[in-house]
Order: C-alpha cells, then structure tokens, then sequence
C-alpha cells in the first residue's frame, strides 16, 4: 500500500495504539478484529498517501543510492516481494485508485468493506479498483508474439548491463545504435547522443551500476526499461528494437517528461 517498510511499520504501530486506546467496552463490541485492524491500517495509510500526494517531492538531483541506508535489505525485500515495475506504477495512481486496488487485486477484501475507507460507495470504489487495474495492467503496442519477442531483447539487454560484459552486450546492440540521454542524467562535458555499438556498448558498461535497480516494464506500449531504487523511479530507458537487436535506446531522466509517459507492468 505505501512502497516503504518503515512507513508500514508506522501505520501497523498506529493502528495497534488505537486499539489499545479504545475502551474495554468498545473493544469488546468489536465483532470482527481482523477486519477492524484491515480498515484502520487501510485508513491510515490513505491519509499518508494523500498527505505525500499534496506535498509531492521536488526533483532531486541526488546520485543513485548505492545500497546503504537504513535498512536496505528490509527494503530490497519489499521490492522484490511486490516488484519494482508495480511499485512505480503504483506510486502513479491517487491515493484512493491504490487503497482499492491494493485491498481487492492484492487481499480480496470485498467492496462492501472498501467503500467506507475511501468514502465511497461499493459500486463507487469497485470503479475506482477497475481503473486502477487498467493502468497498472496497460496497453501493449503490439501482439503477443511480437511482444515476447521485444521483451526477450530488453532483457538480454539489462542482463549484459548488470553484468558489465561488453560481449554480451555487443551481441544484443544492432551495429548501428544510437544512444540518446536527457542532460540531468550525464556527466558534464559527455555527448547526448552516442552513436556505434561498440561506443554504445563501452558506455552502457559504466550504466551497469544503475542496471541492477533495473525492471522491465511496459513505456508507452513497449518494453522498456524502469531504474527505480526502492521502487522509486528515477530513470526509464525507451528501447527501440528492430531484427532481433536494440536499435536505440533513449535515457529520460527529466521529471516532465518522466511524468508524462505511460508505465504499466509487463505482462508475463
């Protein structure tokens, strides 16, 4: 529901001092307490989505985390368990479209028991699941067929990436890429575009840091790549594939424009 631990942990630890604040004779009319602590963690956790939605972070030009935190390995686990693609996705949609589709797709909660966290009606907040799931799910470009095959080449593609192996890489780089880069992304003084494979394929070798927050993830129809530590998105790279190969790739760091593609999970 919230893509961060420690903010889980605080909504759990929220609801439970409710609890133990409600009076003896409160608690023991409570007929249901499994669903009574599902509404009030749901509610609390609608509130901090709203209260993140209105103050909504500035871009930050600071450098990709390089694993040390608080406690990355808690953190690494909730990406891994949920998905770095659907965590982005996720952070897209309003607060209550998430509250929703995370209670129904994710715990079938009923929307009897939805409707009054997100101040709704039952048929109100089964609309508000349904456009959920259709922006999380999207709309491939292409067929299946051409999709899966798409998909295959990203893939080697962040695969060679992670590992750092300029062979690996030349293989999956048609002759003649083009490597394109907003200006936030490069270093001073480092060309926009880049032209060659084996050019190409030196520089994606330095790109392997960033490679391992890598997910793959339907942009604007096609498979692309998300660069998204802890699921937070930082970088999408617009792939371009033509004859089996990667034919450009496009790095867009820019928050308009980041803001203004379309992300979906990649079908399996």
């Amino acid at each position: 529901m919230l893509g961060s631990t420690g903010e889980a942990e605080d909504a759990v630890q929220e609801a439970w001092l409710r609890l133990v604040r409600t009076d003896r004779a409160d608690r023991v009319e409570i007929e249901n307490l499994p669903g009574w602590l599902t509404t009030v963690v749901s509610r609390i956790c609608l509130d901090v989505l709203r209260a993140r939605a209105a103050r909504r972070e500035e871009p930050t030009d600071e450098p990709l985390p390089t694993g040390e935190g608080d406690d990355p390995e808690r953190e690494a686990l909730l990406v891994e368990s949920v998905g770095r693609a659907l965590l982005v996705v996720l952070d897209r949609l309003g607060p209550a479209e998430r509250v929703a589709f995370v209670l129904h797709d994710g715990f079938a909660v009923p929307f009897e028991q939805i409707a009054p966290i997100v101040d709704r009606t039952p048929v109100a907040a089964k609309k508000l699941a349904s456009r959920a799931r259709q922006r999380v799910r999207g709309t491939a470009a292409l067929p299946p067929e051409p999709l899966a095959g798409h998909r295959r080449v990203v893939e080697a593609f962040l695969a060679a990436a992670r590992g750092g192996d300029l062979t690996e890489l030349l293989a999956v780089l048609a002759p003649d890429v083009v490597r394109r880069a907003d200006p936030a992304v490069l270093a001073p003084g480092r060309a926009l575009v880049v032209r060659g494979a084996r050019t190409v394929a030196q520089e994606t070798t330095v790109f392997g840091r960033r490679a391992r927050y890598g997910a793959l993830a339907l942009v604007d129809g096609l498979p692309g790549l998300l660069i998204a530590p802890d699921g937070r998105l930082r970088l999408v790279l617009r792939m371009a594939v033509a004859d089996g190969r990667v034919a450009g790739y496009e790095v867009v760091a820019d928050p308009v424009r980041l803001a203004a593609l379309e992300l979906a999970v990649l079908p399996s």
